[in-house]
């Protein structure tokens, strides 16, 4: 497994609101123990960044490119991040 930390700025779009979209990946955020936070944006897509072991940030964001049942994921936009240091996950308002 790998060891090396990464932090990744996500960006979803499509049918990802009202669907418990930032809920289920706060949800496998969790379970990867991965960091950071998830929000609704104003344009409709849903803002992920990520951050943790490479391996389990990737899961999080191959989960990203389906999302829950009642989503549409239509596009998924990945950028690198800067090393925060999240102690925990959260679902911003």
């Amino acid at each position: 497994m790998s060891t090396d930390i990464k932090n990744l700025r996500v960006v979803v779009s499509g049918k990802v609101q009202g669907v418990f979209f930032r809920a289920s990946v706060k949800k496998v955020a969790d379970i990867l123990g991965v960091k950071g936070f998830v929000r609704n944006e104003h344009n409709g897509s849903v803002f992920v960044e990520a951050e943790g072991e490479d391996e389990m940030v990737n899961k999080l964001i191959d989960y990203c490119h389906h999302g829950p049942e009642n989503a549409k994921v239509e596009k998924v936009s990945i950028t690198l991040g800067v090393i925060v240091g999240y102690d925990s996950f959260v679902i911003e308002e």
